[in-house]
């Protein structure tokens, strides 16, 4: 079986602490919150009122005004975080083998804020069936895939994948798989999500996920704080240029760090609730190890799916002392959720995206908002509690857990 090497080239991020990958990482090192109360709607009658938005973005600072009408929020900021990327990877689309590139997406929802809206105009109009021409190719998952490939160019593999919460990360396995297999040479890999809108709070809430501190929004995500109620709504979106190991130092591509493992399990516990004692979650962390053919004592950092949730968080620690052993309490662990609120489908590229800054800087990001410590989560574990810490990062984790029981995990390695 073929099996090549897979490098980043190329990073683009959009999140709630910046609209491009500088201003998103400098925010995370330095701990800031992205939560605050909600502008995008009146969300007065709302059990949660606040979320991790954007912040002073503006689609057409980088979209035509009349394409960006055509097009779900979701897929555009895939364009935007596909532009930051392929500009940083240094890459000439035009002197590639367009045959060879592919586009893989990750969207856990899609467009449903398109359908929202385009529905309850129809409800509550004439009754009349007026929908856009542009309704449905705005609200399928698949499309941002589809508009990456149509302005690169990019002829080989193209689809979405779609696993809730793990979704982006999903997309960055695949595409890894492509590459190592020869099916192609460079991806464009990632995800997109755009969800803080009426149904998207209300419906979270409903399942009593959200958190509900509406007076301290700003400390409203506090992973492994005893005191932590639920997780934040986030949106944005993050993309990864990968590619083939021969292919980038051939053009001088900047590498950014190795891609050395990517791997996926299944909970089989229940839709919604990890299992109790982290198995799904400590068998991807084994594969993905495994499959990097290190040893668990080589890993530095985890940045953990860590949602503020009242049973997420503590599976997950069991699932990492259970399959580290000693070797748990020289790791540095964090959840950057503390800052950016949890993305869902595009959760797991910008927090790739935070391993592989960590991995390349030798900076850990901080857990921020820990005041109270839980009794179920060992104390002396090095949670990276509220101060970003130096140290040497030669490989890393990025953990992403979805709704349904998908499990995805992927780690990077020091390039030198």
């Amino acid at each position: 079986m073929c099996s090549r090497r897979v490098v980043v080239t190329g990073i683009g991020a959009l999140t709630p602490l910046g609209n491009n990958l500088q201003d998103y990482w400098q925010s995370l090192k330095s701990g800031v919150s992205g939560a605050d109360n909600i502008t995008h709607f009146d969300a007065s009658n709302f059990k949660t009122q606040f979320a991790c938005e954007l912040k002073e973005f503006n689609v057409t600072d980088f979209i035509d005004r009349k394409e960006a009408r055509k097009m779900d929020k979701f897929s555009q900021y895939a364009l935007v975080v596909a532009d930051e990327a392929i500009k940083s990877s240094k890459l000439d689309v035009n002197s590639i083998d367009s045959d060879r590139a592919g586009v893989i997406w990750g969207s856990g929802i899609g467009g449903m804020e398109t359908f929202f809206k385009e529905s309850s105009g129809f409800a509550t109009g004439t009754g009349l069936p007026r929908f856009s021409p542009f309704f449905i190719p705005k609200l399928i998952s698949d499309i941002p895939a589809g508009h990456i490939s149509i302005k690169y160019k990019f002829r080989g593999p193209n689809f979405t994948t779609v696993s809730a919460c793990a979704s982006s990360t999903n997309a960055i396995i695949d595409a890894f798989n492509y590459i190592k297999l020869n099916k192609a040479d460079i991806f464009i890999a990632g995800g997109s999500e755009a969800c803080i809108f009426e149904p998207g709070i209300g419906g979270f809430n409903a399942m009593m996920a959200l958190s509900t501190r509406n007076e301290d929004p700003k400390a409203a995500s506090r992973p492994f704080d005893k005191d932590r109620d639920g997780f934040v709504m986030g949106e944005g979106g993050g993309a990864l240029v990968l590619e083939e190991y021969e292919h980038a130092v051939n053009r001088g591509a900047p590498i950014y760090a190795e891609l050395v493992g990517g791997a996926l399990t299944a909970d089989a516990h229940h839709i919604t609730a990890p299992h109790p004692e982290g198995k799904g979650a400590q068998n991807v962390m084994k594969h993905v190890i495994e499959e990097a053919d290190i040893s668990v004592n080589n890993v530095d950092y985890i940045n953990v799916h860590g949602t503020s949730t009242p049973l997420g968080d503590v599976a997950e620690i069991k699932a990492i002392t259970n399959l580290f052993g000693d070797h748990a309490y020289n790791l540095n662990i964090s959840s950057t959720k503390s800052m950016t609120g949890h993305l869902l489908g595009a959760a797991g590229v910008i927090e790739a995206i935070a391993c592989i800054m960590a991995v390349k800087n030798d900076v850990i990001p901080p857990t921020i908002n820990h005041k109270t410590q839980d009794p179920e989560i060992d104390s002396k574990l090095n949670l990276t509690l509220n101060k970003s810490q130096h140290r040497v990062v030669n490989y890393a984790i990025s953990n992403t857990f979805g709704f349904g029981g998908h499990n995805a995990s992927v780690l990077f390695k020091k390039y030198k």
